[in-house]
This record gives C-alpha cells, sequence and structure tokens, in this order.
C-alpha cells in the first residue's frame, strides 16, 4: 500500500468560490475619498476664478447733441428695418484688423450691446434727432404704416489696421404707397481712429462717427 502524499493538493474551480475572500470590494475602498472630491472640485473652481478678470464693457459713442437745424424732409414717418452685420460684427468681441488680414479680439474688452437690435435702435435714433420726420426702428409702432421703409445692409464693419474704421454696404428705401420712387444706394465710410486701433475705447468712438456720417448720407439722400 503506498505512503501517503504530503503535497498539498490543487483546488478545483468549485474549491476557489469556496475560499473566503479578504480583500475589500473596490467600491468600499473609494468609499473613503468620496467627502474629499467636492472639496477638490470647489478648490480647482475657485483657482480658476481668480486668474478670470472680468472685460470692461463699450457702448458704441452716442451721437452728441449739439444744436443743428434739422434736414427737412418730404414725409412725416420712416420705419427703419433691422441692420442687416456681417456675422463677425454681431458678437459680444471688439475686433481689430491686424496688419496679415486677420481680426482679433481686444483683450479685457467687450461691446456691451453689438447686436443688430441694438445698432439699428441707435441709428434710429441719430435718424430721427437729425431730420424732421418721425423714424422709429421696427416693429412700426404706430396704426397707420410709415410713408417710407429703410432698409441697411453692412457687409464691412471693421477697425483696419491702417486705423480707419469702415463701415461699407448698401441701404434701400421703399415706398409702400408708391408715392416715392424706390432706390438702393452703396455705403463706403470711413472715419479716422483718433488713437491707437487696439484701444477700445477708440473703436467704440469711431464706431459712433461712422453711424452719425451714415445718418447723415442717408438723410442728404432722402432730402433731395
Amino acid at each position: 500500500m503506498p505512503a501517503p502524499s504530503s503535497a498539498t493538493p490543487i483546488p478545483y474551480c468549485s474549491d476557489v468560490d469556496a475560499i473566503p475572500q479578504t480583500r475589500r470590494p473596490i467600491s468600499d475602498r473609494l468609499t473613503r475619498f468620496r467627502p474629499v472630491l467636492p472639496l477638490l472640485a470647489a478648490t480647482a473652481l475657485a483657482l480658476s476664478a481668480c486668474g478670470t478678470t472680468p472685460a470692461t464693457r463699450y457702448l458704441i459713442e452716442a451721437a452728441p447733441d449739439e444744436e443743428r437745424a434739422p434736414v427737412r424732409l418730404r414725409l412725416r414717418t420712416m420705419e427703419l428695418r433691422d441692420v442687416m452685420l456681417p456675422a463677425y460684427g454681431e458678437g459680444s468681441q471688439i475686433l481689430r484688423e491686424e496688419t496679415a488680414g486677420a481680426l482679433v479680439a481686444i483683450r479685457g474688452a467687450e461691446w456691451a450691446d453689438g447686436s443688430s437690435s441694438a445698432i439699428t435702435a441707435e441709428l434710429a435714433r441719430r435718424l430721427d434727432l437729425r431730420s424732421t420726420a418721425t423714424v422709429a426702428a421696427e416693429p412700426w409702432p404706430l396704426a397707420d404704416p410709415a410713408d417710407l421703409r429703410l432698409e441697411v445692409r453692412l457687409t464691412r464693419v471693421v477697425a483696419r489696421a491702417d486705423g480707419q474704421f469702415q463701415l461699407s454696404g448698401q441701404y434701400a428705401v421703399a415706398s409702400p404707397d408708391g408715392r416715392r420712387r424706390d432706390f438702393i444706394e452703396r455705403i463706403d465710410i470711413t472715419v479716422p481712429i483718433t488713437a491707437d486701433a487696439g484701444e477700445a475705447r477708440a473703436v467704440a468712438e469711431a464706431y459712433g462717427r461712422a453711424l452719425e456720417e451714415l445718418a447723415e448720407l442717408i438723410l442728404a439722400r432722402l432730402a433731395r
């Protein structure tokens, strides 16, 4: 009869499953770190906020309230439709052109409101202020339709690298009742930027003067 073996028997799979597990589950081990995660997230957020400086917001320079005779027009009312701007002109960033032609944002500066509706309201204000007609932006607020309808489409609104601010595009005048002749005219306005083109304040001031010249251009044409 053979002698009994002293070797340790190799367990079958069923035996392995029966061996008690001494290691703790991963979920239990991660539980110790859960209270720390919100603290780490809050710390990271606070550190990122410390390095962010709020942008300074600029309004387009308002029309001066100087005393001048209003342009006499042979119409009572005029509706200004929403001014169409190029896509880059509708954002909050104040852009300037580099010598290579690229448009770059002026750091730390934004428009307070550079939307199409804001430009429309400002241009309507200037047309109303400078003429004998009553001018309002759409939607037209009165029951009777306006005598004239004005549309302005700007294709270029840029602080150029050569120190000029440029507005270019077209404007169209239509008479709903047919009493006046409809027409389309080009817009090509440049005004000097009086300070460094990289300064947001100078760009805002030049933009305002360009809108003032646009209003004068339109009124001069309507007064013929």
